[in-house]
């Protein structure tokens, strides 16, 4: 049985090269506290455009969005439709 591929070299990689372009969250547009602990929900995570629970993939870097941890749990696995709304709100 395979481990979690999240836990895997080629994993890592990909969210160093996405956490080195220092970009904005991808779904509120504002910036993201990169120096943060991982745990802090304005801390970087990475997001994926198409979930992956609805056939994204997970190594693919078009795939790959930068984005805070709370913008990226409150999305879940929708659309990018919720994109729009979040870039009103403020926070």
């Amino acid at each position: 049985m395979a481990g979690n591929p999240r836990n895997g070299r080629p994993y890592r990689r990909l969210v160093d090269w996405l956490r080195a372009q220092r970009l904005p969250c991808w779904l509120c547009g504002h910036d993201i506290g990169y120096g943060l602990d991982s745990k802090h929900p304005m801390s970087f995570t990475l997001d994926h455009l198409v979930p992956l629970s609805r056939g994204g993939q997970l190594l693919d870097k078009a795939n790959a969005r930068a984005a805070h941890r709370r913008c990226n749990s409150a999305r879940g696995n929708r659309s990018t439709g919720a994109k729009v709304e979040r870039r009103s709100r403020q926070w």
